[in-house]
């Protein structure tokens, strides 16, 4: 297939990315490459496959430079990886999840809409569960209560792929992540933070005086749900 991956140069997206090329796909990467976190190791990641991909460096939200790249490439599926993460950090920059969660699936769903492409996997997260009163977490949870900024807008991005999926036919998956660990993880995640702290000898901050406990999922099981969900991908809408 000729997949679109957006955020191809982040932690999830390069794995994903280097996953599909070793299946004999063509990929095409999409990614603003911002400083949220150094661009440095973005780079870094795609200094790996770039040789082998198509790459613009372009933001999602920016719909007259989808149209152009849509208008370039035929595809036949999109993983679409971008956005703006953290919880934390919603809470002081709640309008770049507006314009990149939010603005930016919509752009690529249009896009989608107007240029044929049926298989759209989209990458949620698990934070859209909010406050629902009962753990562990089920699909079909009413998902109505966010409890961050972030996790709205990743519900909102959700919505809108279910509405696009029954207005236009679009065959659409939405994968709700739960924190995601491995090689070239995001150095603002526990992972990372933790370790860097033990090297250096210093004190780790705990939340909650410590009396808390977190769900982690390795990078290639991400990608492997990415796959199949590549390959199955033709039921409507599908959390």
């Amino acid at each position: 297939m000729n997949i679109l991956v957006t955020g191809g140069a982040g932690f999830i997206g390069s794995h994903l990315s280097k996953r599909l090329l070793s299946e004999g796909h063509t990929i095409v990467v999409v990614d603003n490459m911002n400083e949220y976190y150094d661009p440095d190791l973005k780079r870094a990641r795609l200094a790996e496959f770039e040789d082998t991909i198509t790459f613009y460096k372009e933001d999602i939200a920016d719909s007259e430079a989808m149209k152009g790249i849509f208008e370039k490439h035929s595809f036949d599926a999109i993983c679409h990886l971008a956005a703006q993460a953290g919880v934390r950090y919603s809470l002081s920059h709640p309008l770049v999840y507006g314009h990149s969660n939010y603005m930016g699936t919509l752009t690529l769903l249009e896009a989608a809409r107007h240029h044929k492409v049926k298989n759209f996997i989209f990458a949620s997260s698990s934070s859209v569960y909010g406050e629902t009163g009962r753990v562990p977490f089920v699909e079909d949870d009413p998902c109505d209560k966010p409890v961050s900024i972030y996790a709205a807008s990743k519900r909102a991005g959700e919505l809108l792929c279910s509405s696009y999926s029954e207005l236009f036919g679009i065959d659409i998956t939405a994968l709700r992540f739960f924190t995601v660990y491995g090689p070239w993880g995001r150095p603002d995640m526990a992972p990372i933070i933790f370790t860097e702290k033990m090297m250096k000898g210093e004190a780790i901050e705990l939340f909650n005086g410590g009396d808390m406990r977190r769900d982690f999922t390795y990078i290639d099981d991400i990608s492997e749900g990415f796959v199949l969900a590549l390959e199955k991908n033709k039921n409507g809408f599908t959390i």
